[in-house]
């Protein structure tokens, strides 16, 4: 028993009472078609029970877990999961601070950094024999927290100047945050040319924020401040004409600063009604303030075209307060530092450290050594192109389980079941081998580490395959066959096995010419981009390819999307830099749908995000018992108290404080999990509560719904794969790949003429090979219909299946940003110098 981990009786989710041996210390894949039960057996079965079976050695009472369906696990071990959800959403966290990597840099600057005297300008240098103590960084900084900055003598003038502490070199803290922006970087500010209509007055709808008896309000309240302070202003007056005093009033209001200038002295009316108006911009930062810089949050999603992010203008980005900007090593300061990505990052350290006296290398060796380490592990799970300041809430859901799994890599654990989902999630072909040796890198430690895993590079390294299938939802749950690679392609169910003997590519029985226009952008400097200029024909399946870092995000969602929506008046966000974009006039509409997380609540789910809840709750409510009951669509929602659960709020589970431990949720013990009152759950239809619906995958409700509202939906979810997903499953638990599809079956679920442009990046991650296919039909179907489609994609069968590829490298960071290679597949496929053409001409050559 001791050399495999023994299942028996899995019965979770759609697992068909399974039983299986998962042999220990080996790097195993488990694989299988989306929604076929990979992560029921690893995450919800296997995962869950090795925490239990934790608990219950440490003398702990678990009776409250619930246990999952299974008959029984024999030899587990202690487990770590890391999968794909991307939780860390805190704006001020970054890849150096999630790392410790800008800790240990702070640490340098703090001590070896060189500045300038505000009274003598003569350059001030470090005091080597200081210690830097880095496991100490708390008792420093409350000491300086508790008497203000420490004054030191200028050595040249002896003026006083206060001592640096590497609190002045954190964006978190207020030593060291810039003032402007608070440590963020960016500052909000509202765009007032989408916010009024210059040529109209208030009446006619010169407000864009207004509309109804809104407009009539408000002229009046304007009205008032006109006579009260005594500046000229009419309701028909076009806002055009309003001298320097209305406009003033119209957008900051009777309180501002910037009103008042005019009228100092002078009391501002005591009510609206009388002219004390709050001003369009006070009162649109002031929702976003209140509502933690989300617009959407103040309850109108309408308001979010009219906020405007940019860089900060004083310290352009940098979140740094001026002392800590000009403090310099070698030249550099910690901002440049940080902005590198980690090959050069790691050069510059290696170069510093030589270059340190010799009698202060032995006090710093600890430091250069922790960074090195660090900074070799995200090198090693191919995180080379990433830099510290990279925020790490933009990170793919990939990115940051590869950022986890270099953590991991330090920590030199052995006898762990380490349980992965899609750890290639993202990555280029040609840097899926670095990872494959980090995995076994773990398993050689004596580690039994379980993938979830399409890639097929990944599944060749594998000591031992596992495939569940043979079809999603109902049609998956069970074992189809184990063993290599070329066992799972000889067993007639296997959905592995039959892609990799057919390698049907799914693509247009001819490559598209496109409309005959182009979406030109001209010279593209943001970020790493370096000068790039590109074609885009329009009307065509579009990919971006090239390896992780290369610049594909930098173009698509940093340049094009907020270009696209500010010439369509959708979006007042700034652009990356570029010199001119041309073709936009040929675009009516632009969806972009990224890998970003949705939904920032557990009570967000599939159904409430993509609007189905609400004609399925007025469904219910049309049902004769529901009649009888005199129920209404409100008592079919768990977020009201008409309906929901009172003991558990609607929610299901209950928090349980487990004191030094992390929370844990048990069931509700009055609705048994089904977040509904009794009388609500009463209520049925063809046999099924509105609970029941809630934990019904996609395709089980697809089967149950005939109203066009709902069954269009619940297709089109089914159409971007996404049919294994249970209607009520929180957005919150959803992959980066996961969270793009819902958003993509959402935009698709409105009417559209034609002439749209969809963007779309890595929409593969998280699909199956066979999976792929229905998508690459998906896209397909949209390009005929008139539109432009634009993905970022690594997967070689959507990029095989594309009318045109922009390849962008060569590397990733520094060395990346130029245009490799650009064409059809075949064409691409003959550029040499393009690493997506290597891998692309042996893919067609199949």
């Amino acid at each position: 028993m001791d050399e495999f981990i023994e299942i028996e009786g899995a019965r979770e989710h759609n697992l068909k009472n399974i039983s299986i041996r998962i042999p220990k210390r080996k790097l195993v894949v488990l694989t299988g078609l989306s929604g076929s039960g990979k992560s029921s057996l690893a995450m919800d079965t296997l995962q869950k029970e090795c925490q239990r079976q934790y608990m219950e050695s440490m003398g702990m009472v678990t009776d409250f877990i619930s246990k999952p369906r299974v008959d029984s696990i024999r030899g587990l071990s202690p487990s770590i999961s890391v999968s794909q959800q991307v939780s860390n959403r805190n704006p001020r966290s970054t890849v150096g601070t999630v790392t410790e990597i800008y800790t240990y840099l702070r640490v340098l600057y703090a001590k070896l950094g060189v500045r300038v005297c505000p009274a003598c300008s003569q350059s001030i240098h470090p005091v080597f024999e200081d210690n830097p103590a880095v496991s100490e960084e708390d008792l420093e900084e409350t000491e300086y927290a508790a008497e203000g900055p420490m004054q030191m003598p200028c050595p040249h003038c002896h003026a006083p100047i206060p001592k640096l502490a590497m609190a002045h070199f954190s964006f978190n803290k207020p030593e060291g945050a810039c003032a402007t922006c608070t440590g963020i970087g960016i500052v909000t500010d509202i765009a007032v040319d989408l916010l009024l209509l210059e040529d109209k007055s208030i009446l006619e709808g010169g407000v864009t924020l207004w509309d109804g008896w809104v407009r009539e309000y408000y002229a009046d309240v304007l009205l008032a401040a006109s006579k009260h302070y005594g500046f000229p202003y009419e309701p028909y007056m076009p806002i055009r004409e309003y001298n320097a005093i209305a406009r003033d009033m119209l957008l900051y209001g009777a309180a501002s600063e910037q009103f008042q200038r005019h009228f100092p002295g002078v009391k501002p009316p005591k009510s609206v009604a009388k002219g004390n108006f709050e001003g369009l911009v006070t009162h649109l930062l002031r929702k976003y303030r209140e509502h933690d810089g989300d617009p959407e949050g103040s309850g109108s999603k309408k308001w979010d075209r009219y906020f405007m992010k940019q860089t900060c203008p004083d310290c352009r980005g940098s979140r740094l307060g001026r002392e800590g900007r000009v403090v310099t090593i070698q030249g550099t300061t910690i901002i440049e530092a940080a902005s590198f990505t980690l090959l050069p990052l790691y050069a510059w350290l290696k170069q510093l450290e030589q270059d340190l006296p010799g009698e202060s290398l032995a006090v710093w060796e600890p430091v250069f050594n922790g960074l090195a380490d660090r900074i070799q592990r995200l090198i090693d799970v191919g995180l080379e192109y990433l830099s510290l300041d990279r925020k790490a809430s933009t990170l793919s859901g990939g990115e940051a389980q590869r950022l986890r799994l270099a953590s991991l890599l330090g920590s030199g654990l052995t006898g762990v079941l380490y349980v992965l989902d899609e750890p290639t999630a993202g990555l280029h072909p040609r840097d899926s081998h670095k990872l494959i040796r980090v995995l076994k890198r773990l398993r050689d430690l004596g580690n039994t580490v379980l993938v979830i895993e399409h890639d097929t590079d990944v599944m060749k390294a594998a000591d031992h395959l596992v495939e569940i299938g043979p079809g999603s939802g109902k049609e998956g749950g069970t074992v189809v066959g184990t063993g290599t690679l070329e066992q799972l392609k000889a067993i007639p169910e296997s959905a592995t096995g039959r892609y990799l003997r057919e390698m049907d590519i799914t693509g247009p029985p001819a490559r598209r010419a496109g409309s005959g226009s182009k979406l030109t952008i001209e010279q593209a400097s943001a970020h790493n981009l370096k000068q790039l200029t590109v074609s885009f024909p329009l009307g065509c399946l579009i990919t971006v390819t090239g390896v992780s870092g290369s610049g594909k995000s930098t173009l698509l969602f940093d340049i094009l999307e907020p270009a696209a929506k500010s010439h369509l008046r959708l979006s007042g966000s700034k652009p990356g830099k570029f010199e001119r974009m041309t073709g936009l006039e040929h675009i009516d509409r632009v969806i972009a749908a990224d890998q970003a997380p949705i939904g920032k609540v557990s009570r967000s789910n599939i159904a409430t995000y993509t609007d189905l809840f609400t004609p399925i709750r007025s469904l219910f409510a049309e049902l004769p018992e529901a009649r009888k009951q005199r129920l209404s669509p409100k008592h079919f929602s768990f977020n009201t108290p008409d309906g929901r659960c009172e003991k558990c709020r609607g929610m299901g589970t209950l928090q349980l404080d487990m004191h030094f431990l992390p929370d844990v949720e048990v069931r509700c013990p009055v609705c048994l999990g089904k977040r509904f009152k009794e009388e609500v759950l009463a209520v049925q239809y063809k046999g099924f509560s509105i609970s029941d619906i809630l934990n019904l995958t996609v395709l089980e409700n697809a089967a149950l719904f005939e109203d066009p509202e709902i069954a269009d939906m619940l297709n089109l979810l089914g159409e971007v794969g996404l049919g294994y997903l249970q209607l009520g499953q929180p957005t919150t638990t959803l992959s980066g790949g996961e969270a793009q599809r819902i958003k993509l079956a959402k935009e698709l679920g409105k009417k559209s003429k034609g002439h749209t442009l969809y963007l779309l990046d890595e929409p593969t991650t998280g699909l199956h090979p066979s999976d792929v296919r229905h998508l690459c039909n998906l896209l397909n179907r949209l390009v005929d219909a008139g539109n432009t489609v634009i993905v970022i994609e690594h997967h070689l069968d959507l990029i095989a299946a594309s009318d045109w590829i922009a390849d962008f490298g060569p590397e990733g960071g520094d060395a990346g940003g130029h245009l490799v290679a650009q064409g059809t597949p075949e064409d691409v496929a003959a550029v040499k110098a393009s690493f997506t053409g290597r891998y692309l001409a042996e893919h067609l050559s199949r």
